[in-house]
């Protein structure tokens, strides 16, 4: 089991990034590792109620990020931000998570397994002492640690009013760069992204986007690693170039919003039994999955 160790401000292993950011912690305590500080490092964000859109875009944009070296980092929270510090993983990549009580403390219980995981390939920070429970104004407070550690700040869904505009007004304060992934103008989970890019946030349309504000997009298909049999990773190659005609006109057809088999048909115009076997196709493929029963979404 990792130990716990505190790091004081003036000490040499304390985070440079956080070092002079306003309201610089004391201290920090320290369960695993620390973000490497020669490593680009993005915080992602977003709402603990997440829709679907929001769970895909946070696993499409953690996974490829963390594929190309990127660091996660986040607030460990239910929704975006455990939905995201999961795929960084599942992806062979490294994500530090940032809490608002004592890095012994597992909050929410779901998450208990990412805790570990992240224990082992990153790390866990906090401000509070071991056996800090959580406290509604801790989470807001640690918001400023989490854009402080990072190099950009990605906003994946959030309301007008929420903890996820805390996070972004601390990136501002401290010089980060904050690039929103734009939503549906009729979802009020998307009103807060939406908001944020028409005020200037930096639309993110794809990881590419993310990367080249980063410098580190070489303009190349983004491949990510997912585990193998052997517990070991394998590299996974985009595999829209695999299918056939009629797979591809029904992985058109999808969205990364839900679509029901009885709009795959109208759209297309192939049979239900055809439309059923291509989606079980797809879906072997990993270029499509059911989110609830009879409905689909594009796996990017």
């Amino acid at each position: 089991m990792a130990e716990v160790r505190y790091i004081a401000r003036f000490e040499e292993d304390f985070p440079a990034k956080l070092r002079f950011i306003p309201g610089c912690p004391a201290g920090i305590y320290v369960k695993g590792g620390l973000p490497d500080p020669g490593v680009k490092t993005v915080a992602i964000v977003g709402s603990r109620a997440c829709t679907q859109y929001g769970r895909s875009m946070a696993e499409y944009f953690a996974s490829h990020l963390a594929a190309a070296g990127v660091q996660i980092v986040s607030g460990l929270a239910r929704g975006i931000d455990g939905i995201a510090q999961r795929a960084a993983l599942d992806a062979g990549g490294v994500s530090y998570g940032v809490l608002g009580f004592g890095v012994d403390v597992v909050y929410p219980e779901e998450n208990r397994e990412i805790f570990d995981m992240i224990v082992d390939r990153g790390g866990l920070i906090s401000e509070h002492p071991e056996g800090t429970p959580p406290v509604k104004r801790f989470f807001a407070s640690r918001n400023r640690i989490i854009s402080g550690l990072c190099d950009l700040l990605l906003v994946v869904e959030a309301r007008l009013q929420s903890g996820t505009s805390i996070t972004v007004s601390n990136a501002l304060e401290q010089g980060r760069d904050v690039f929103a992934i734009p939503g549906r103008l009729t979802d009020p989970l998307s009103a807060g992204c939406n908001k944020l890019i028409a005020e200037g946030a930096g639309i993110a349309r794809s990881p590419d986007d993310v990367l080249r504000a980063l410098g580190l997009c070489d303009e190349k298909p983004v491949t990510t690693r997912k585990k193998s049999g052997r517990g070991g990773f394998r590299v996974v190659e985009p595999t829209v170039h695999k299918l056939s005609e009629k797979e591809k006109l029904v992985y058109d057809s999808l969205d990364l919003y839900p679509r029901s088999v009885d709009e795959l048909i109208r759209q297309t115009h192939l049979p239900v039994s055809e439309i059923l076997e291509i989606l079980i196709s797809l879906t072997m493929k990993g270029a499509a999955k059911e989110c609830a029963r009879n409905n689909y979404i594009k796996m990017l």
